[in-house]
């Protein structure tokens, strides 16, 4: 049961299950969006988490995190703009959009 664990500059913080990930996508260089179902349960649409990556390594992003969510341990910490705590050191920082 592998929870994923986000946290932006703000001190906004998220937890998902790892079943919430809906995708993955790089619409831009150096930006990384996970789409997760959305935490209000509304139907509504989704939430948003935007990591900030090194230019042109999106691939390598996402295979790390996606073998970080099937290592199947308790939880992950994706990013933590906090602590400075990322999964990958192409992760620079991390921005939470609830219910996009």
């Amino acid at each position: 049961m592998t929870y994923l664990i986000f946290v932006d500059g703000g001190d906004d913080a998220v937890c998902y299950h790892k079943d919430r990930l809906i995708s993955m996508t790089c619409a831009t260089d150096a930006t990384l969006l996970l789409h997760f179902e959305s935490s209000a349960g509304d139907g509504g649409g989704d939430d948003l988490i935007t990591l900030t990556i090194t230019a042109d390594t999106e691939r390598a992003v996402m295979e790390r995190i996606l073998l970080e969510i099937s290592a199947n341990r308790d939880y992950v910490v994706i990013a933590d703009d906090v602590t400075s705590e990322y999964i990958d050191t192409r992760i620079t920082a991390c921005a939470i959009t609830l219910d996009t």
